[in-house]
């Protein structure tokens, strides 16, 4: 059936297309069927991206469209520059980067080592490990606003067993000193088992004679781990330090959920900062120059780092 409806396609062609079409190379043709995908994504992504860059330079308001629109030049750029909250928004966003990925890398690849040895119910126990990430931050989110909760919320009782101090005595997602390390255990929880999946593949791409020639040359366990398990692990390790500094630079979902960048500001990270300076104040120029200045922070950053990458890569 198939060879008769080609045959059909076929003798349905006209003659001048068909001719045409054997003309093809292999290269046009296979141009032909990706160019209306390349097209969607330039439509997609770099449209945007440009049009960005035009409000950039304007004092465009999105909710008074019918205003003149004034070229400013880099007015917005040198505002967002020398902007006191602006920077103070930066460091929060830099303490929670630099301690998520921490906490993450470090629990990660411990995990991800002990898994490795296979030991009895290796599979149930990476299942379990594996399921937060698998949920939705929205949920998570509201899942630990109530288990941060001072008087009926779980954490602050677990807090109470091991140092005894009162579980009213503190609140996590209310102060301003705790609430920065709330969302930082919030994201560690969630995506801790992603650094370990990263983590697990590397170790178990480490080939098995190699520690066993290690071990006939008289190495220790200790002398292996530093000479053989962490050099041949790194590539993975800074592969996911680049996923995880990626998403937690324009981490916002789940912030809004547990704090909303309070109390006062103190956990306004970029993300949060631009919507409001985007969907509050209505600010449409301001914010997209502090669209800009990010997305150039972090495709300088990432470049730079995949270099490092590919360095440890070819050692």
């Amino acid at each position: 059936m198939t060879d008769s409806i080609a045959n059909r396609a076929a003798r349905a062609t006209p003659t001048p297309v068909a001719t045409r079409i054997r003309g093809l190379s292999d290269r046009a043709i296979a141009w032909i069927f990706v160019a209306p995908t390349i097209f969607l994504l330039l439509a997609i992504n770099i449209f945007p991206l440009i049009w960005t860059i035009r409000l950039s330079f304007t004092n465009y308001r999105a909710n008074r469209p019918n205003r003149e629109v004034e070229w400013i030049g880099l007015r917005n750029y040198e505002r967002i520059l020398t902007d006191s909250d602006i920077w103070l928004t930066m460091q929060a966003t830099a303490h929670f980067l630099f301690w998520t990925i921490f906490f993450q890398v470090l629990i990660g690849f411990t995990l991800a080592w002990l898994i490795n040895r296979k030991f009895k119910g290796n599979d149930l126990w990476t299942t379990i490990i594996v399921l937060p990430m698998m949920l939705s931050p929205a949920v998570v989110g509201n899942f630990w606003t109530f288990l941060y909760q001072p008087q009926i919320g779980l954490f602050n009782y677990i807090v109470t067993w091991f140092t005894g101090a009162e579980a009213s005595s503190f609140e996590m997602i209310g102060s301003v000193t705790l609430a920065p390390w709330a969302i930082v255990i919030v994201d560690t929880w969630m995506w801790t088992p992603f650094v370990m999946l990263i983590c697990l593949a590397g170790l178990r791409s480490i080939p098995d004679y190699i520690y066993e020639a290690a071990a006939i040359d008289r190495a220790s366990p200790w002398r292996q781990f530093w000479t053989i398990t962490v050099p041949m692990v790194l590539p993975f390790l800074m592969l996911a330090v680049l996923f995880r500094g990626i998403e937690n630079f324009k981490m916002f979902d789940l912030v809004v959920q547990l704090t909303g960048g309070g109390p006062g500001s103190i956990t306004e990270l970029t993300s949060i900062n631009l919507k409001r300076e985007a969907f509050e104040k209505w600010r449409t120029g301001y914010a997209s120059a502090y669209a800009i200045i990010l997305f150039v922070t972090v495709f300088g950053l990432a470049s730079i780092y995949v270099k490092a990458l590919n360095r440890v890569k070819e050692r």
